[in-house]
């Protein structure tokens, strides 16, 4: 079997955006942690009960007349990457996943925002990436925004960094994959120079979180590293099913209590885990739009017919609507379908993740 290989681990000062992997990671464990890990509960219930965080606006989304109950009702959760260390769950958010659950249907389905998205932030003046909204007003000026956008409640937010994505995978002794070719991958600030081999190997947190990111040597562009993100989440999951591939238990549920924050409890997610069987018939949506460049500034500008038909299918599914209007019941074409996309490189100009200053007279 094949091994991959350590070429530089010279750090360097500039980070690479984290992609929406994570997210995929920790929903797997939120979802089967109710199930595998039980046997484990008094472990689990205090890391959910340490990674609490209160919202300034309660219990419920203002969206919600009442609270929701997840075993009953179909609700919504947001996840957010961040792209820090050291249990720095600040500044700005590099991923954002919208995930909604019908109990009734036993679906699930999976919205990723893309961090560059040109929207009106809640509380600030005039329009801005949307991933600024968590730097600038936290968690509550997130979950504010993106319900304003998709006109629905955001019923539980989950964030996370890199850090957990590249332990847990540690703690589980690696995740194997069958690599379609081989292609190195840098990233000065994580994990160096990285070449991974073509074939079936075993990768440790660095050497999936490269294999994860990597597009750019890939024919298939983001097609093919989305094959290997659900290649990943299908090994993760079935690394955690097995109670013998965690080495330790503690430093795991260490790993996530530092690198994590909620408002769901235990209870809830213990609800949820009939959901763990669906999560191979996860249904994806994007958002189709196009690249906007701002006085030199890269945004991605969503397309208002897909905003509103991926609006109406999620209010759907979250019982707020009975039906989708007729014009939308043909999903729009999947971005990048036809041809080649050309890619940006996102810049944040000035924007710092401790402390952001105001965007003045910004479109």
């Amino acid at each position: 079997m094949t091994q991959s290989r350590i070429d530089n681990k010279e750090p360097k000062p500039k980070r690479r955006t984290l992609l929406k992997i994570s997210l995929f990671t920790l929903l797997a464990v939120f979802l089967l942690v109710g199930g595998t890990l039980l046997y484990m509960g008094s472990q689990v219930a205090s890391v959910t009960s340490s990674a609490q965080q209160d919202l300034e606006r309660g219990e419920r989304s203002e969206f919600r007349e009442t609270a929701v109950n997840p075993s009953s009702d179909p609700v919504s959760a947001l996840f957010l990457g961040l792209d820090t260390r050291d249990g720095d769950l600040s500044g700005l958010t590099d991923a954002m996943v919208l995930v909604t659950f019908n109990p009734d249907e036993g679906s699930i389905k999976m919205l990723n925002i893309p961090r560059d998205s040109r929207v009106e932030i809640v509380g600030r003046y005039g329009l801005d990436k949307i991933n600024h909204a968590h730097a600038f007003g936290g968690v509550d000026m997130t979950l504010d925004t993106v319900e304003n956008l998709l006109d629905i409640p955001v019923d539980y937010f989950v964030s996370l960094n890199f850090d957990a994505f590249m332990e847990i995978i540690d703690e589980l002794n690696g995740i194997t994959v069958d690599s379609p070719m081989t292609f190195t991958e840098t990233d000065n600030a994580t994990y160096g120079t990285l070449t991974i081999h073509e074939g079936e190997q075993v990768l440790m947190g660095e050497e999936a979180l490269a294999y994860v990111r990597m597009r750019k040597s890939d024919p298939a562009g983001d097609l093919g590293r989305g094959e290997r993100q659900k290649e990943v989440i299908e090994s993760l999951i079935r690394e955690v099913a097995s109670f013998s591939s965690i080495t330790n238990f503690n430093s795991l549920m260490n790993t996530i209590g530092r690198n994590l924050e909620m408002n769901i409890d235990f209870n809830e997610i213990i609800s949820m885990h009939s959901y763990a069987s669906d999560l191979d018939n996860i249904e994806s949506l994007n958002f189709e739009g196009t690249d906007l460049m701002l006085d030199g500034i890269y945004y991605y500008e969503i397309d208002e017919q897909s905003l509103e038909h991926t609006k109406q299918r999620l209010q759907k599914h979250l019982g707020i609507i009975d039906e989708v209007d007729p014009i939308f019941t043909t999903s729009p074409t999947e971005p990048g379908a036809e041809g080649e996309v050309e890619s940006y490189e996102s810049e944040d100009h000035g924007i710092e993740v401790e402390q952001v200053p105001a965007i003045e007279g910004q479109p």
